[in-house]
């Protein structure tokens, strides 16, 4: 039987420096979780148990940074964000196991000492000093949120205006909301390549690996596996055979429904899910123009492309807005726009986006999603159709802009979506909901050219 200490968080020294890499180059990486991996790999964690318990802080981390950080700043007296990172890193993991985790009294002398001279050979030693003569006031750190709000913050983990604006849009669905985002997320969504594989052979494949599979409901070529999963020594992801992709996301290709021979342009299309999906649906035959200006995510999708045996893509590394100049206009059957934005239906799966994000941020995006709107507008054939999407759950991205395109463009009517997902707030519109249909934030709305 354990002891009570033996019940408590167990971290050695490789785990606490793996973990305090990992935050650290989650400023860098984005997203995080290619972050934990690479920071992972490094310190070979390579035990199952270890990589969950890391896994879980790491998570936790970004969930609560934006509380982390205001309890550094009351312990420290100044912002974390002007302090050394690496002594931002290890601060944030010091809080996050002290404040909210049971670590045993190795975890915590790991957690001083190991971790003050990592810090210390990755930066200065007087910065390791530091950061050791503070555990003590870490230990004894208690958090006082002082008004309605502030524990709000605290029981949500999100910014009071996060908080405030999700109230406008749920109403007493906020708190269900907050908790579908804020609960351990096991389960990995995948979409089986078709040019390559099949869902049933996928799914035996897992199961002889020891996999827990589950099939979509709603994507028949979706499937989520229980995780942590290796997909760098994976030979299904390696050959081709499969791509991680959320369910949500995947939908959006079986509603714009591209077929054989068609001319497609996705406006917005690294890092290639939605752009492969829709390749597989038109059995490699015809033109898929993909479009974006990240030329880092666009060599994932090129990577993408030639594992997954596709090759109608043709990438253009430029800004989606000039696509008109670029193609010509009236030259495309169907147009995805998978449009920028502040991506607030993802902080289930990115949870550090909820501290990034600003709530300024949401106009800015609403006027250049109507800007690809336009594009999309002149390069669309008459009776061809528009596929407008984003993964936020704010209205000035989504049912605003449907009603200002169709204000502006006569020529286009809305074609009424009556499923996977409920409707939205504008007739004829649809959304996902990670606490309704647990996946990612997500809206749609399908133009048709009449004219």
């Amino acid at each position: 039987m354990e002891t009570k200490e033996e019940k408590k968080l167990s971290i050695p020294p490789r785990g606490i420096r793996a973990i305090i890499e990992a935050v650290r180059l989650g400023e860098i990486i984005k997203p995080s979780q290619y972050a934990k991996r690479e920071a992972f790999k490094k310190h070979e964690i390579e035990e199952a148990w270890l990589n969950r318990v890391l896994t879980m802080i790491f998570y936790d981390i970004m969930k609560k940074q934006g509380l982390i950080d205001k309890a550094i700043q009351e312990v420290v007296g100044v912002t974390p964000l002007i302090l050394d990172p690496w002594l931002r890193a290890a601060l944030r993991v010091a809080f996050d196991i002290v404040l909210f985790h049971e670590p045993n009294a190795n975890t915590l002398k790991n957690l001083r000492w190991k971790a003050s001279d990592f810090i210390s050979a990755r930066t200065h030693p007087y910065v390791g000093m530091y950061y050791w003569d503070l555990m003590d006031k870490i230990l004894g750190y208690k958090p006082n949120p002082k008004t309605e709000l502030e524990k709000l913050e605290w029981e949500y983990l999100a910014p009071a205006w996060l908080i405030e604006r999700v109230k406008t849009i749920l109403n007493e669905e906020t708190e269900a909301f907050f908790k579908a985002v804020n609960r351990r997320h096991e389960w990995i969504s995948i979409r089986v390549n078709t040019l390559k594989a099949d869902v049933d052979s996928v799914i035996e494949r897992f199961k002889e690996e020891g996999v827990e599979v589950l099939k979509s409901e709603r994507a028949p070529t979706v499937i989520k596996i229980k995780g942590p999963y290796d997909f760098d020594s994976s030979d299904l992801f390696k050959k081709g055979r499969i791509i991680v992709q959320e369910e949500a996301s995947a939908v959006a290709s079986l509603i714009l429904n591209p077929q054989p021979g068609e001319i497609v342009v996705d406006l917005a299309a690294a890092p290639g899910g939605k752009t492969t999906h829709m390749a597989e649906l038109m059995q490699n035959k015809g033109k898929i123009y993909a479009f974006d200006i990240d030329k880092a995510r666009m060599k994932r999708l090129k990577d993408f492309v030639n594992r997954m045996g596709i090759k109608i893509v043709k990438p253009i590394i430029k800004d989606a807005r000039k696509a008109p100049e670029i193609l010509g206009e009236e030259v495309a059957d169907k147009v995805l726009l998978d449009a920028p934005c502040t991506s607030s239906g993802t902080i289930g799966k990115n949870p550090e986006l909820r501290w990034r994000l600003r709530e300024s941020k949401i106009e800015e995006m609403a006027k250049l999603q109507r800007e690809l709107l336009e594009s999309a507008a002149k390069l669309v054939k008459p009776g061809g159709r528009i596929l407008y999407t984003t993964c936020s759950i704010f209205l000035e991205e989504n049912e605003e802009n449907v009603k200002w395109f169709l204000n502006t463009h006569q020529e286009f009517r809305l074609i009424k979506l009556e499923g996977p997902y409920d409707p939205g707030f504008l007739e004829g519109t649809m959304r996902a909901w990670p606490h309704r249909h647990n996946t990612i934030g997500f809206f749609y709305a399908l133009f048709e050219r009449v004219t």
